[in-house]
């Protein structure tokens, strides 16, 4: 199987949308040998911040000389960043192998077995892991907990980042019935960390916690306050994520020892792009965020606001339709100078139109272009001296492509990202 083909086969593999449960992933990993007992995993569950969590632990154990295995989704442009090794994404040839074996196995042994997308490529995950013997895993949650399919390792401790509003028609109308989810990665007598402040959410996971036993550490604002490490990623957001990542390395310190300095460079190293990211373009000043729902565009603002007060940035806007959309552009649009939609390359998305039409009804007289391409809107924007890139993951994954950030995939991978509800 070529590269190529592994990706036709996991695009074909969309077709059977999101499915809830562990069933299915666990006579997958059987199939393999249940490569997830030969290995040791942080499990990372939130609605925001899950993945520069991971990328923060991930940095911090690599600083102790452990090989570091990291499972996060989405991608921004290649399929292979969701699974990495001392953050080296996967070969393709690799990547093509074993898909391959998987899908011979599931043809040979479990005839009629119909995996989804991400149940498929979870295992595809702890194969390379194990095979590349990593010492840790740190492993990223793909929607909820409870029934995601990365819920069936045992970890060495559970983290829960926060709890917010999304994805609402699948984990629930409320802060509690999220919780509740989110609640499902905890293990028996396993100890958790949580930098969840919401008080409806934050009671469920204390019951759960206390339920199974485990012993459940809270990051609370006074915690974050009183945090000290700069971590290298922007916002008042991510010291709340490095505080967490932080306490999860201490509390586990008497399996994994990390010293304070290899904390501390951990935390003021770490990578995760797209994420508050600055860039230089000629005389202009460029912001990077993949601010996917209303928390996430809450974060952002209240950057701009401390970070950037008294600036009109332009505003590239992209953003999809299952997201609380118009309520996220009422967010930014006061703190624009101008604004310029574009769609995301998906199925999913709000029109460059639709999205126009909603910064006009602010009534806060911004002037407002739409545009029919990312290419177009950035062409747009690219003599302006402060421009601000945000709306959807998938959207800034397209835009560091076009500008060059990211090499140009050689087939449609950003499509991978697709999903649907539950059949």
């Amino acid at each position: 199987m070529t590269f190529p083909d592994a990706l036709q086969y996991l695009h074909q593999l969309r077709q059977f949308g999101f499915q809830p449960g562990l069933e299915t992933t666990r006579r997958l990993a059987a199939l393999v040998g249940n490569p997830h007992h030969q290995l040791r995993f942080i499990h990372v569950a939130g609605t925001n911040g899950k993945g520069s969590t991971c990328a923060m632990l991930e940095s911090i154990y690599r600083q102790t000389g452990l090989k570091v295995g990291l499972y996060t989704s989405p991608h921004l442009v290649r399929f292979n960043e969701r699974i990495q090794v001392n953050r080296i994404p996967i070969p393709d040839q690799a990547l093509a192998d074993l898909v391959e074996e998987l899908r011979d196995r599931t043809v040979t042994d479990a005839p009629g077995l119909e995996p989804t997308f991400f149940e498929f490529t979870t295992i595809v995950a702890l194969r390379w892991f194990e095979r590349e013997k990593c010492d840790l895993v740190i492993w990223e949650t793909g929607l909820g907990g409870r029934l995601d399919a990365t819920n069936i390792v045992t970890p060495l401790a559970s983290v829960i980042t926060n709890i917010g509003l999304d994805h609402q028609h699948v984990l629930g109308k409320t802060h509690a019935e999220i919780a509740a989810e989110k609640a499902g990665i905890l293990k028996r007598e396993i100890p958790a960390t949580t930098a969840t402040q919401v008080p409806e959410a934050l009671e469920v996971l204390k019951f759960k916690a206390r339920e199974l036993e485990a012993p459940l550490i809270t990051v609370d604002a006074p915690a974050v306050q009183r945090f000290t490490i700069e971590p290298s990623l922007a916002g008042e957001h991510q010291r709340a994520n490095a505080a967490l990542a932080a306490a999860t390395v201490r509390l586990l310190r008497f399996a994994l020892p990390v010293s304070d300095d290899q904390l501390r460079i951990g935390l003021e190293t770490a990578q995760w792009p797209g994420r508050l990211q600055r860039l230089q373009r000629g005389k202009s000043r460029w912001i990077l965020d993949g601010a996917h729902n209303l928390d996430g565009i809450r974060a952002l603002t209240a950057f701009l606001q401390t970070e950037e007060a008294g600036q009109r940035p332009t505003l590239v806007l992209g953003i999809l339709a299952d997201k609380d959309w118009k309520e996220m552009v009422r967010e930014l649009v006061p703190l624009a100078g101008r604004i310029i939609t574009a769609p995301v390359g998906s199925s999913r998305t709000v029109s460059s139109e639709e999205l126009r039409a909603a910064c006009l009804a602010t009534g806060l007289g911004r002037p407002v272009k739409a545009t029919a391409t990312v290419a177009e809107a950035l062409k747009s924007a690219q003599s302006d001296p402060f421009v601000v890139v945000t709306g959807s993951l998938y959207f800034i994954g397209e835009v560091m492509e076009s500008l060059g950030l990211e090499p140009v995939a050689a087939v449609e991978e950003r499509t991978l990202n697709e999903w649907t509800a539950p059949r």
